[in-house]
């Protein structure tokens, strides 16, 4: 099973959540890796497992948009071993690839920050809600995983009209974006690809949802 019962799944944005199956038990951050923390930290004694779900940055040459990774280990301040059994269970029915993965409570926006969360780690991408899933399952006992999909690349900078772009629910913020847009307007090519690339993230997160239930 994909996402075992009694399971909360974390995310960053709502498009995400709205991948996942009906019923699931979603948190969505809105990329605020405390607000997260604070959220894991209500959730009630009757949580069983908790996965880390979404689109995330890519870290090592040749790590292409649209990949689909798993964490084997998960670098956050210190090295998290997500549960093994449920790693492998996921990479049968998702065919993701398992890699070292890395967190981070800050968006790493430019190319030289991912090159030295890299070389620091040997992660193959980054995400900002895995560390808060990690420390709270590890503090609670509970089993977790981590299930990304790339989206921008490693030589690929976030345009600074992107970088506050989510409303706390999740969900792209148009006033900030277009604020930004009217400062610098030669970021929109930069902006329009981040989207694509976006998407693409997407799709693949949902066709490896859509494999693991045909084949559940």
């Amino acid at each position: 099973m994909l996402i075992p019962e009694g399971a909360v799944v974390a995310v960053g944005l709502a498009s995400e959540a709205a991948l996942l199956p009906a019923g699931t038990r979603v948190l969505v951050s809105g990329g605020d890796a405390g607000r997260l923390a604070t959220m894991l930290d209500a959730l009630p004694d009757d949580v069983t497992c908790v996965l880390s779900f979404g689109i995330a940055g890519g870290l090592a040459p040749g790590v292409r948009t649209g990949d689909v990774l798993l964490a084997g280990t998960l670098h956050a301040g210190r090295t998290f071993a997500p549960d093994a059994a449920w790693t492998t269970a996921l990479a049968a029915r998702t065919r993701a690839r398992v890699v070292p993965l890395a967190a981070s409570d800050t968006l790493l926006a430019d190319a030289e920050a991912k090159r030295a969360l890299h070389a620091a780690t040997g992660a193959e991408a980054v995400d900002m809600e895995s560390g808060a899933v990690a420390r709270f399952a590890t503090a609670r006992g509970l089993p977790f995983a981590v299930l990304r999909a790339v989206a921008d690349g490693p030589e690929e900078a976030l345009p600074r009209a992107a970088r506050k772009a989510l409303t706390p629910d999740g969900r792209p913020a148009l006033g900030p974006v277009l604020a930004g847009l009217a400062r610098r307007p030669w970021e929109l090519p930069a902006l329009i690809r981040l989207g694509r690339a976006s998407a693409r993230a997407h799709a693949a997160l949902a066709h490896s949802i859509s494999s693991s239930a045909t084949g559940s």
